[in-house]
């Protein structure tokens, strides 16, 4: 059976894919097995991170945009990070509700995962489920994340061209400011540009992207000029536009090797996280609920503290 899902994977079969993505999230044994099966057929997806403030229009601008992908016959895989209950752990799974019309295309293949209190508007098995979809022959792979705010750059780290989506009357270029976002993008959208106050904000944006070339010391190595678009994802304006951007970035990520780059960045991101997840996961003993019992009472202080958890997990050492 596990050769049949692995086949089913390299085969771009869904079901397969699906369970594969399920047994990740669930931290299955299998689903890391079947990951060093068909980690050598990986490397080729464009990845692409959606991500902006809450109430953006980040959904619907990726559901326009995986239609106009489809128009061009590209083979679109979407992950959709949703808010997890803090009481459930579930998932909301919204977005697999308002991008419905997509579901019957045998050529698109959308999942909602739950951030599970993961920080950084990601699931903890995010970078996991792209390499599965880019095993699967899919040329696009969009991650619409959370959008939780500052810890929003972890995308940066996955995706080779992060769109980031504002709104007029949210206040979010100030935002983008404070998460980095500004620095990191590779595509802004200015969705629902029907909005009383879009001038106002395409001109807030378009001086912050300028300060942003102009304070940079060294020229972006794809040679890049970041683009400020129109949307209103709603109406299906701005769809071609955003695909002629996304895959014109594609282009320049190509011929600079950049995109090898941006790739092999991932996979580190990847490693180390998984490394994180692993001791945090190890450090949580009884005798770690000991020491943090010490903490809490002042009998210790926390470099201390977090000394004596390394020791236990075998890692010790001084931290400074």
């Amino acid at each position: 059976m596990f050769d049949d899902i692995v086949a089913g994977v390299l085969a771009g079969k869904v079901a397969a894919g699906a369970r594969v993505i399920r047994w990740l999230d669930d931290r299955d044994p299998r689903g890391s097995a079947v990951v060093r099966q068909i980690f050598p057929a990986t490397g080729r997806a464009q990845i692409v991170g959606i991500t902006g403030p809450p109430g953006a229009g980040k959904s619907t601008l990726t559901d326009m945009l995986v239609a106009e992908l489809r128009r061009r016959e590209l083979r679109v895989g979407v992950i959709a990070i949703d808010p997890s209950s803090p009481f459930t752990g579930g998932a909301i799974l919204g977005d697999r509700v308002r991008m419905a019309r997509h579901a019957l295309d045998p050529g698109v293949f959308i999942r909602s995962m739950g951030t599970r209190g993961q920080a950084g508007g990601l699931s903890r098995s995010t970078h996991g489920a792209c390499l599965i979809l880019d095993a699967m022959g899919y040329d696009l792979i969009i991650v619409e994340t959370v959008g939780v705010g500052q810890e929003e750059i972890d995308i940066v780290h996955l995706a080779h061209t992060t769109v980031i989506v504002g709104v007029p009357g949210l206040g979010d270029e100030v935002q983008a400011v404070k998460a980095g976002l500004l620095e990191a993008g590779d595509i802004f959208v200015i969705n629902k540009a029907d909005r009383e106050g879009y001038l106002a904000t395409h001109r807030q944006y378009e001086m912050m992207l300028h300060l942003r070339e102009t304070s940079r010391r060294n020229p972006d190595p794809a040679g890049w000029s970041v683009p400020l678009l129109r949307a209103v994802a709603q109406n299906n304006e701005g769809g071609p536009e955003l695909a002629d951007a996304i895959l014109a970035h594609l282009d320049a990520l190509e011929a600079s090797g950049a995109f090898a780059r941006r790739s092999a960045t991932r996979e580190r991101e990847h490693v180390l996280g998984l490394v994180r997840d692993h001791l945090m996961r190890r450090s949580l003993t009884a005798e770690s609920d000991a020491v943090m019992a010490q903490v809490e009472a002042r009998l210790i202080d926390p470099y201390t503290a977090a000394e004596k958890m390394l020791a236990l997990i075998g890692t010790g050492g001084k931290l400074k």
